[in-house]
């Protein structure tokens, strides 16, 4: 995760997936030992030298101006995302030694907020997404082949990148789990940007870069958007089968880095009667009437 490194691939990435047609350039017919935009090619259309941008493509102007980062952002057509991260990374901060930082602790408050959900999934994501506490019919949701206590042990908490890769049942899950996997990759490399000194977010980009290669093919071609604050999955569950699910992601702005998000089904619709079952099965309530039903019959003998 050095950041000159980090510039050079993202830099490359971005001019690998436009052809000179897309900037109105001409090809002149000759084919081209790799995809997309040569150097040359944007540093013409930015205005600048090649010598320059290959200088910044390879992290040595650490002092480029906005002027120039503005006019290789318009020519690479970065969105506002994209655009932010690369002024993140051209604008090298002295390195810092990595660390581990203090297990993220969640507010009362937030606990109780968690609570109020009631039987619609809901759960709090740290930084690095660990979770960092759910409620029961998250757990059952997402994860019911682990404890429910799990988010309890602040080195040993489930964490979602780890799970959407390397987890079975988790990839099960997703009917559109390639999806699920690119906007993960895409928010981790957001998260890595804000937070350069977290050992333990570095050890776990290393962990899934080397024990799957599929998280290793979308690091390495660097995608970079925002988790989308609302927007729609399909599971398919073990226990109740299909839903559709409405997926909230809210920002907890006091603190830093946390986020709850909730799960919610369209009124009337077979998901929203399947989220019910969901919910009852995995009330802790439901299971001692169960028990204590099972326990009032009387045994044949």
């Amino acid at each position: 995760m050095d950041r000159r490194s980090e510039l050079g691939e993202f830099l490359r990435t971005r001019r690998g997936r436009l052809s000179p047609e897309d900037v109105g350039l001409s090809d002149y017919g000759g084919r081209r030992r790799v995809p997309g935009l040569r150097r040359e090619e944007i540093a013409q259309l930015a205005g600048v030298s090649a010598g320059y941008y290959t200088r910044l493509e390879q992290g040595q102007s650490p002092n480029a101006s906005d002027a120039v980062l503005d006019a290789i952002a318009r020519v690479l057509r970065l969105d506002e995302t994209e655009q932010s991260h690369l002024y993140s990374l051209a604008r090298q901060r002295p390195p810092e030694p990595r660390r581990h930082a203090r297990p993220e602790q969640l507010r009362p408050g937030v606990q109780l907020l968690l609570d109020a959900f009631g039987a619609l999934p809901a759960l709090v994501i740290g930084r690095s997404t660990d979770v960092l506490a759910w409620n029961r019919t998250a757990h059952a949701l997402l994860a019911g082949h682990l404890s429910f206590e799990a988010p309890l042990q602040p080195r040993q908490r489930p964490n979602i990148a780890r799970l959407i890769f390397l987890d079975p049942h988790t990839r099960e899950l997703y009917a559109d789990w390639r999806a699920k996997a690119r906007d993960t990759v895409a928010d981790l490399r957001l998260i890595a940007d804000a937070y350069p000194d977290d050992l333990a977010l570095a050890e776990l980009i290393g962990e899934l870069t080397m024990k799957s290669e599929e998280f290793a093919a979308l690091w390495a071609a660097h995608p970079v958007h925002r988790c989308v604050p609302q927007l729609t999955r399909e599971f398919r569950h073990p226990l109740v089968g299909a839903l559709t699910l409405n997926n909230e992601l809210l920002d907890l702005s006091n603190d830093v880095g946390q986020r709850m998000a909730v799960f919610t089904a369209d009124p009337n619709s077979a998901s929203a009667a399947a989220l019910a079952l969901l919910a009852d099965l995995s009330s802790p309530d439901t299971g001692e009437e169960r028990a204590s039903a099972a326990s009032a019959q009387p045994r044949v003998t």
